[in-house]
């Protein structure tokens, strides 16, 4: 049977020092709009600590020498050629229109 316990072995042997009390859990999953019994808090606290453990551990790490980057792999998309491959209908769909002015559609008022 598989058991969800993210980031168990991960961070053994270390010491939270943003540790979650079970009080702040309850509100997160309040905001959260999630149902949680006492045994979930309990592993909803230790996995959320383990993450903002881990959040701490890579915010320490120095990025002073290190380029930002766009994107991993400096990919670039294919653009198509920007040609007007329509013709313009303007006047057959101004004609359909209910009402019309200057070439623009009118609409009722919404906003007083």
């Amino acid at each position: 049977m598989l058991t969800y316990t993210p980031f168990k072995d991960a961070l053994k042997g270390r010491e939270n020092t943003m540790a979650l009390d079970r009080s702040d859990v309850k509100n997160i999953a309040e905001l959260a709009r999630l149902s949680l019994t006492e045994d979930q808090i309990g592993q909803y606290q230790s996995d959320l600590s383990n993450i903002l453990e881990l959040v701490e551990q890579m915010n320490a790490v120095n990025t002073d020498d290190v380029q930002p980057l766009a994107h991993p792999t400096d990919a670039v998309q294919r653009l198509r050629a920007d040609v007007v491959t329509e013709t313009n209908q303007r006047e057959k769909f101004m004609a359909c229109a209910p009402a019309q002015e200057d070439g623009l559609f009118l609409v009722p008022k919404v906003i007083d």
